[in-house]
């Protein structure tokens, strides 16, 4: 019987499925921003901000911040588990890439919706 300690009662079916809406969320969120770029040459600030101003945008935004979190931590934690074998330094990786991870959705979530 094979048990698994750092999935917290995830399936892989639902790692996998994860995986891929972050990456669909992701892509889309690329495209945007790219064909916002090229219809816009002459991008200044005023427009840069009046983008980022919106409410979608913002909610848009932080999708993709959730997405990129959620696909870099089943990634990662993935990786830890299969190549990390000391159970003691890959719970070690893993709080530091949780802390990392963390870190990033606060600060991305303070400049979008911050003062």
């Amino acid at each position: 019987m094979v048990t698994n300690i750092t999935s917290f009662g995830r399936s892989g079916l639902s790692d996998w499925l994860m995986q891929r809406v972050s990456a669909v969320i992701l892509a889309l969120y690329t495209v945007f921003i790219v064909a916002f770029l090229l219809f816009n040459p002459n991008l200044d600030y005023y427009a840069w901000s009046g983008l980022f101003s919106q409410t979608w945008m913002r909610i848009f935004s932080l999708l993709a911040f959730v997405a990129i979190a959620a696909h870099a931590w089943i990634g990662l934690c993935t990786v830890t588990t299969d190549y990390l074998k000391s159970t003691r330094l890959r719970v070690g990786a893993q709080a530091v890439i949780i802390l990392g991870i963390f870190v990033y959705l606060v600060w991305g979530i303070q400049i979008l919706w911050g003062a």
